[in-house]
């Protein structure tokens, strides 16, 4: 059975991400990840051991699943050393967290139950059945390809009429969404660099007392959407030099009652601040902001209101009362990476597909999945457009759109072709025609 091999620079990485899992088991990680790049047809797990040419050791190589379920901190903390040493952290560490369901068939998957769906489509169902995960990202800026999300570490949440029906050996409790985010970013704390700022950008699912006070402990100033009906109050009164103040402790919310709706309904007071959106274009957005009491936050933030093109308007809140109104508006709008992720690992990458049974086999699936997303955000990281796309066979597209997730995933499966058949062509010359042919061939399968 024939199986490709990854290129240098990514066996190093696996090599690196391998170190956490048990030295018995830890080669298997590299023969995951070539199928899971290779692989073509339904993105099930059999299917990467068919890329693979795992043969009849194919048993061993589901219960590594469930060891590099168990492992998922450690191996993500690993990744995230290569994050940040690919692409430096700038003037702060930007971080988005999300959840979001994979679709599952069968009684017998464990774990998975009946979840809100985000995205209905035309049959309109507003539930699913399947796992729901809480995925921590990067969120990183290009220059030319602009907000890439880079997902690091996924966590199961099962509800809590589902935890009984999972075998007792499997050690899963129950722990709210929020909890799980919260103990993310614990996680992310312990492995970060103290003397960069961090930011946390989440939507208002996120923006609880739980989730934030955690935050503010482990030293994340938080970016959320707030509700339109959020209770804001005002600042607490300022005590002139020299006035004694009243007993008791100082005051930390206003007395006076803000209506986010008043705020955004005035004509006054707007301005205009440039953003980049996702795809790296610079768009011009009307903002109002001001400075607010909000009991969930513990205290003082700051609210920005958002005017959009149709006239409608979202308001979002910081942490940090003194950062600018368009570090909060770019953050805002950078928050939408992970959305794109989503929908790469799903369409791409087809994490729906794995049919796994076992709850740590899914985890581990799941993180894998997460992992070589990065991986191939971070090999293409540097490289020119014109070696990711090739639109010269489809004249009606957009030549100068950036390159997809999908286009850089081709791109290194091309590179991986080529330089295998370099490798057993060895150092014979081929000539022009047979050059040409494979050129082709390799257009056609990747």
């Amino acid at each position: 059975m024939f199986a490709l091999n990854l290129t240098t620079e990514w066996m190093a990485w696996v090599q690196a991400l391998a170190v956490p899992l048990h030295r018995r088991a830890a080669w298997r990680l590299a023969s995951v990840v070539v199928g899971i790049l290779t692989a073509h047809g339904r993105r099930t797990a059999s299917s990467w051991w068919r890329a693979a040419a795992v043969g009849d050791r194919f048993r061993s190589y589901y219960y590594f699943l469930d060891a590099v379920g168990r492992k998922t901190a450690q191996v993500a903390a690993v990744l995230l050393g290569l994050v940040l040493h690919r692409i430096p952290p700038g003037e702060r560490l930007l971080f988005a967290i999300d959840d979001t369901p994979t679709k599952r068939y069968g009684p017998e998957v464990q774990g998975a139950g009946i979840h809100h769906n985000p995205t209905p489509g035309p049959a309109g169902a507003k539930f699913l059945y399947g796992h729901n995960w809480v995925v921590l990202s990067r969120i990183a800026s290009h220059q030319r390809f602009g907000t890439i999300s880079l997902p690091l570490l996924g966590s199961l949440y099962v509800r809590r009429k589902d935890i009984p029906d999972l075998p007792a050996k499997a050690g899963i409790d129950f722990r709210t969404k929020l909890e799980l985010a919260t103990e993310q970013l614990a996680w992310a704390a312990k492995v970060l660099p103290e003397s960069c700022p961090r930011w946390i950008a989440v939507d208002g699912a996120y923006a609880k007392r739980e989730f934030l006070k955690g935050a503010k402990r482990d030293g994340f100033v938080v970016v959320a959407r707030l509700r339109k009906d959020a209770a804001l109050f005002d600042l607490p009164p300022v005590i002139p030099p020299g006035q004694k103040r009243g007993r008791g402790r100082p005051r930390i919310y206003g007395k006076g009652r803000l209506s986010l709706a008043k705020r955004a309904g005035q004509p006054r007071a707007w301005q205009d601040v440039e953003v980049r959106t996702t795809t790296g274009v610079t768009v011009t957005k009307q903002v109002k902001t001001f400075l607010a009491t909000w009991q969930p936050a513990g205290g003082l933030v700051r609210v920005v209101i958002i005017k959009e093109a149709d006239g409608s308007w979202r308001a979002f809140l910081c942490t940090a009362a003194e950062a600018t109104v368009e570090s909060i508006v770019q953050a805002a709008q950078d928050r939408w990476g992970i959305e794109q992720s989503f929908h790469d690992l799903k369409e791409v990458e087809g994490i729906e597909q794995v049919q796994l049974r076992r709850v740590w086999a899914n985890v581990g699936a799941l993180n894998i999945n997460l992992w070589v997303h990065t991986l191939i955000e971070l090999w293409a990281w540097d490289r020119p457009s014109s070696e990711l796309i090739g639109r010269d066979d489809r004249p009606w597209d957009d030549a100068e759109r950036r390159p997809s997730h999908a286009d850089r995933r081709r791109a290194l499966q091309r590179t991986m072709i080529e330089e295998e058949y370099r490798r057993r062509s060895g150092s014979g010359g081929v000539t022009e025609k047979i050059r040409q042919l494979f050129e082709n061939v390799v257009r056609l399968i990747a």
